[in-house]
């Protein structure tokens, strides 16, 4: 799965109620998002240890071949398209122009990630009159650690 996630992003707030579930302010009082300052750096081995020694991990095998190379495609897609990421507090929002990634593209996509990492809660929002489409990934404790690996997501 670690193919799948490739490509990082810059940007990253902290703030449990976002543009998609609620008032959208920043972490920081102004209302804008906090820049996250350093990325994640991670070799393959410290990625293998991750996956292995919890109860997360991708069984990508859930997936036919054809269904591999499909998710593949749609995973880099969702990941080039992402905009603004915003850390929940038990997991993260991954926020999309549905110009770019439409919402019929993450429902495919929810429902393949669905089959090799069932501990994901998915929730999919469209919100601004379709103008902005969330997805949230959150799980149970020590979910967030997973994502940030598999989703390349920048810590601060």
């Amino acid at each position: 799965m670690e193919e799948f996630h490739k490509q990082r992003f810059g940007t990253i707030r902290r703030n449990e109620e976002t543009e998609c579930s609620g008032d959208g302010a920043g972490a920081d009082g102004s209302g804008g998002p906090v820049q996250a300052e350093a990325s994640l750096l991670t070799t393959s081995a410290e990625r293998q240890t991750m996956t292995t020694q919890s109860k997360f991990y991708c069984n990508i095998e859930a997936l036919n071949p054809t269904e591999q190379a499909h998710h593949k495609q749609l995973t880099d897609k969702l990941i080039a398209s992402r905009g603004e990421i915003v850390e929940m507090e038990r997991g993260y929002e991954f926020q999309f122009s549905p110009s770019n990634f439409s919402p019929a593209e993450l429902a495919d996509w929810v429902s393949a990630e669905s089959k090799c990492c069932p501990f994901f809660d998915f929730h999919i929002d469209l919100e601004r009159e379709g103008s902005l489409l969330c997805l949230r990934l959150a799980g149970e404790e020590g979910i967030k650690p997973f994502i940030r690996v598999e989703f390349q997501v920048p810590v601060k």
